[in-house]
């Protein structure tokens, strides 16, 4: 039974003292969340987790890498810098421990951990603006605090949907944007670009592309656009801009009742967001090491500092200086499809590098690791589509 822990990304990490929810009305910042976040634009209700002239903004983070290679050899790649001219608007999945349905909006270090370790490496390539939204709890979607109501799953849209607007109106300037999601920032942004992008063409024009990961993003069989949205399709090439990149990691099949890569597995309906049958349709898969279609190796890179959940206990993770270690083509993927699913699949390489483990149950594959698996890859497609935009 899927139920309503299908989201809860476990990733919660350290120990934090819960403060109630507040209500389901569209949010406002409490003078504690405010006082936590950096100074926002003249005008702005935004709570920022991240945003590039806050001092303390966990999405500008040390980037340098130690580089693990196939035959154990290491070297340090240095931390690299750049504005290209683009932003970033990233949703950070389900970690929130708040007690309740919806989270407030404090900023706690589950936020700031997963914003570094999921969000940061974007700070190369585009400035990261990262909203404190009303998310769906970990309690109210696995835990003891009851069954997801849909004035809750509409809060919690509705706060993403505020932080948007007010991005807009008050930091964007006419730049181009990357908009980043993971579980349930993905299916957040998903609706967002489905309701309010898609709908509106000089939105659209500002849409560099969206990366939708672990979010079971839905177009017709065997095509790149239509389903969840009519006129932003799948990428298929680095170049390409106006698009969207969206997977989810599996190594092997996945079983009958995956949670992810099915359109008849209605985890979007614990939101309150799936507004289709799924009917002619089937999940978007893009290989972000191949846009175009075939196999490739991902470089996937993993935080060496802090703990990011389960991440840090992946076994044999070396210990380095550097904030960062990355595993070149330690795994291949390619987009796979049978049996009504399609996902990313994934199959290491034969050497001695540390594996990704597993340690939910099968149906959620790889999803705790569908960012960082091909964090490098992801990354440096934002750059390069950077480069496409502004040409």
């Amino acid at each position: 039974m899927i139920g309503v822990g299908v989201l809860v990304l476990a990733a919660a990490c350290g120990s934090s003292d819960p403060s109630p929810s507040t209500t389901t009305s569209r949010p406002t910042p409490s003078a504690a969340a405010t006082s936590a976040a950096p100074t926002p634009s003249a005008g702005s209700t935004t709570v920022w987790l991240c945003r590039p002239d806050d001092a303390a903004d966990p999405c500008h983070t040390g980037t340098s890498a130690t580089v693990v290679s196939a035959d154990g050899t290491k070297q340090v790649q240095p931390a690299a810098r750049a504005d290209p001219g683009i932003d970033c608007f990233y949703v950070y999945p389900t970690v929130s421990r708040d007690h309740g349905l919806n989270s407030d909006l404090s900023i706690d270090p589950e936020e700031r951990v997963v914003a570094v370790a999921q969000a940061s490496r974007f700070s190369s390539v585009c400035r990261v603006y990262a909203p404190m939204y009303r998310q769906l709890t970990t309690s109210a979607l696995g835990g003891s605090d009851g069954k997801v109501t849909p004035a809750a799953a509409l809060t919690a849209y509705l706060s993403v949907e505020h932080a948007w607007e007010d991005y807009l109106a008050h930091d964007n300037d006419g730049r181009g944007v990357v908009l980043i999601g993971h579980s349930q920032g993905a299916f957040l942004l998903d609706a967002l670009i489905k309701r309010v992008i898609d709908t509106d063409p000089a939105q659209r024009r500002l849409l560099v592309s969206a990366l939708l990961l672990g979010g079971n993003v839905r177009v017709p069989d065997g095509k790149e656009v239509g389903g969840d949205f009519q006129h932003v399709p799948a990428c298929t090439a680095p170049t390409q801009t106006g698009c969207v990149v969206a997977y989810s990691t599996y190594q092997g099949d996945p079983p009958k009742d995956a949670y992810f890569g099915r359109t008849d597995t209605s985890v979007a309906a614990v939101l309150g967001l799936d507004t289709g049958s799924g009917a002619g349709e089937q999940v978007l898969c893009t290989n972000p090491g191949a846009l175009g279609g075939g196999s490739a190796p991902l470089d996937t890179y993993l935080p060496t500092t802090g703990s990011f959940g389960l991440l840090g206990a992946i076994a044999g993770l070396p210990q380095a200086a550097t904030p960062w270690v990355a595993y070149p083509g330690r795994y291949r993927a390619q987009c796979e499809q049978k049996d009504g699913a399609s996902w990313l699949d994934v199959t290491p390489a034969n050497d001695a590098r540390p594996l990704l483990q597993a340690y939910l149950e099968p149906q959620w594959g790889l999803h705790l690791y569908d960012v960082n698996i091909a964090l490098g890859n992801l990354v440096q497609l934002v750059g390069t589509e950077a480069h496409a935009y502004h040409r």
